[in-house]
């Protein structure tokens, strides 16, 4: 059992989003998802290297998320 409940939890999250020198603010976590993945299946070469960067990250549930190198 989880230690907080589910309807506890917050239903939108924010999260930052860096890509191809682009940086997003979006007040919806599920939103980006969808948008990064949609991008990984549309595009080729290093643009959809960059989306699948930061799709991995958002999977991982952070909360600032760049296809750069730190």
């Amino acid at each position: 059992m989880l230690k907080i409940p589910e309807l506890a939890m917050p239903r939108t999250r924010k999260v930052t989003t860096v890509c191809n020198g682009r940086r997003e603010v979006w007040s919806n976590y599920e939103e980006a998802k969808a948008y990064f993945l949609e991008m990984i299946m549309t595009v080729e070469g290093e643009e959809r290297d960059r989306a699948e960067c930061v799709y991995i990250q958002l999977l991982h549930g952070l909360d600032e998320c760049s296809d750069e190198d730190e």
